[in-house]
């Protein structure tokens, strides 16, 4: 697929994510005390040519003059997150990061988006130690809230990398481990199945509204089937179901949407749905690039 295509279709995707007003989240007319619509925007557009360099290594793969596990996708990682570091004082992105650039490399190499999934699954496949290392050095750069110490291959502790190496932990396998409280990993695994469906969501609801409707809609929809693995890790499990109940209230008719988003707001960012809106900015990524154009209303 077209390179820079690729590029603008995820820029724009993360930019529309950050700024249309979903509920519990950072959006263009509410910011939380230590992360506001500014971080993303920043954030964003520094990584632009992380993802350049990684439609060049897509190319490259597609032509035979690398080979899969030459990919380097941890160390893109790294340097994308090191790169917002670079211009703003938070973490707003990497968990996008981290599924942006597989699946950045593996659009770039394909013929069309559904390949894609399979090239992600090959690529994760043929992922090496040193790419687990690098991912972990990009997460202590990043420095997500609700990281948990004290586990098997701890980010933190100082024996970790030499453990990897022991274990021949790759990303494939560190996915697998870490599937369960992290659904950046699962995506990995599945082919970005979450990701794809809520584009084809996106894609059918916006026959019949505005992109900023379908965009809450959908949200909605993600919060009420799926367990949100960012607030599991800040607030507990206990908190996450609560968010689900309430989006399902949503949906049925209980709850009004503003009413939802104070709930959600109502313990500060303890309930802020990180990682499906992650999932989100992957779907309006994947949407723009399957060609959506915005119209003037009528």
């Amino acid at each position: 697929m077209e390179r820079w295509r690729i590029i603008k279709a995820f820029t724009l995707g993360s930019l529309l994510e950050a700024a249309i007003p979903k509920p519990g989240n950072v959006n263009r007319y509410v910011d939380f005390e230590d992360l506001t619509l500014y971080h993303f925007i920043f954030a964003e557009t520094w990584i632009i040519d992380i993802l350049h360099e990684a439609t060049k290594i897509g190319d490259q793969l597609r032509r035979g003059t690398y080979r899969l596990n030459e990919a380097g996708i941890g160390e893109l990682i790294k340097r994308a997150v090191q790169n917002t570091r670079e211009v703003q004082d938070a973490n707003p992105n990497f968990g996008i990061v981290a599924l942006q650039i597989p699946l950045v490399i593996a659009l770039s190499m394909s013929r069309n988006m559904l390949e894609a999934r399979d090239c992600v699954r090959r690529l994760l496949d043929e992922s090496t130690v040193r790419d687990t290392m690098e991912l972990y050095r990009a997460i202590r750069i990043a420095n997500p809230k609700g990281i948990p110490s004290g586990v098997k291959y701890d980010v933190y502790s100082d024996d970790s990398f030499r453990e990897l190496f022991r274990d021949g932990i790759n990303l494939k396998r560190l996915a697998e481990i870490s599937c369960e409280r992290e659904l950046i990993f699962c995506e990995w695994l599945n082919g970005y199945e979450l990701s794809y469906k809520t584009f084809a969501r996106l894609y059918e609801l916006t026959k019949e509204m505005t992109l900023e409707e379908a965009v809450q809609g959908a949200f909605v929809e993600l919060l009420a089937e799926n367990t949100d693995t960012l607030i599991v890790r800040k607030a507990g499990k206990e908190e996450a179901e609560l968010v689900k109940e309430r989006a399902r209230e949503v949906l049925e008719g209980r709850l009004t949407l503003e009413e939802f988003d104070a709930f959600l707001r109502g313990k500060k960012d303890l309930r802020n749905p990180g990682s499906l809106a992650d999932i989100m900015t992957i779907a309006l990524g994947l949407f723009v690039l399957k060609g959506y154009r915005l119209t003037r209303e009528p």
